[in-house]
């Protein structure tokens, strides 16, 4: 049971009314009117009183401002009496909006292959489903793509797991714009932003290709071909800020071609990897030295 303490203020026009615990934990809130107390029912009882001119709430207690038609002496018990009834009978005093609990994140730095690119890595998992931005006109997926293409230094995004590789325009140096990404990054998903909203990733050309009726629909080959670019490939491209995609076989002149994304698009290094890592490892497991892997986007 709630019982209310009557104080004094310096304003003789002014009561408190206190209780024994906080009643607000996380704001101050001021009522002129009965129209404004869609946050208190409290204020808003009170409102029904003809002498209340304007309702406080704060801390541990509910301060009440008169009109001069009557004196505090007259009417303070039975405003106390009337509070410590609402209260007592469950009435709800301040609708409070519990305030978003930020998620400690940690966000870190990781060099790739290729110079105009960055890996930044998260300790949570931002997505199941790979996604790459190469403008903002192309992020309605993501919203934190889409605030990255704000910074006019930001050319590319691309998503994966648990980092985001970003490619950089030359024009600046990344020690000049690492922390600053790095910091809006770590905060956006502390703050419980959407990374990447999976269920429109799924509807992309690409995303469907990763289907399994896709897989099903294909021929043996290229089953296989995805099979091992999966399992030896991907991992190894991934830790680069990367990541590569099955785009078709010809069987008639055994040429795989490929889409790469993230880091390994428009990489130096690209070519090399994919003539002397990835073809020979399809010809030497395909056992078929005719085989030829060609990069659509190298």
């Amino acid at each position: 049971m709630e019982n209310i303490t009557i104080k004094t203020t310096q304003n003789p026009s002014i009561l408190k009314f206190e209780f024994s615990d906080f009643i607000a934990k996380s704001n101050n809130y001021e009522f002129k009117n009965i129209d404004e107390t869609a946050k208190s029912p409290l204020a808003k009882k009170m409102f029904y009183l003809p002498f209340v001119k304007t309702v406080y709430i704060s801390g541990n207690f509910i301060a009440i401002e008169k009109y001069s038609i009557v004196e505090w002496e007259d009417v303070q018990d039975e405003v106390a009496k009337q509070i410590e009834e609402f209260v007592n009978t469950g009435g709800q005093i301040v609708i409070e909006e519990e305030a978003k609990k930020k998620q400690p994140s940690t966000v870190y730095v990781e060099t790739t292959p290729n110079p105009a690119v960055l890996k930044f890595v998260s300790n949570k998992l931002l997505t199941k489903t790979s996604a790459e931005f190469k403008n903002i006109d192309e992020t309605a997926a993501s919203p934190l793509a889409k605030e990255l293409f704000k910074f006019p230094f930001v050319k590319e995004v691309f998503i994966d797991e648990n980092y985001i590789s970003i490619t950089k325009y030359s024009v600046t140096e990344w020690e000049e714009i690492t922390g600053e990404i790095r910091s809006f990054i770590r905060e956006f998903i502390e703050n419980g932003g959407t990374v990447i909203d999976e269920s429109l990733i799924q509807k992309t050309p690409q995303a469907e290709k990763q289907q399994e009726a896709y897989f099903d629909s294909l021929d043996v080959t290229s089953q296989r071909i995805i099979n091992i670019l999966e399992e030896y490939v991907k991992p190894a491209v991934q830790a680069d800020g990367g990541n590569i995609a099955f785009e078709s076989y010809d069987e008639s002149d055994k040429r795989v071609k490929v889409l790469l994304q993230g880091a390994c698009s428009g990489c130096p290094s690209s070519t090399f990897t994919l003539k002397s890592g990835i073809e020979n490892m399809l010809k030497d497991m395909l056992n078929d030295n005719e085989i030829k892997v060609e990069a659509i986007n190298a």
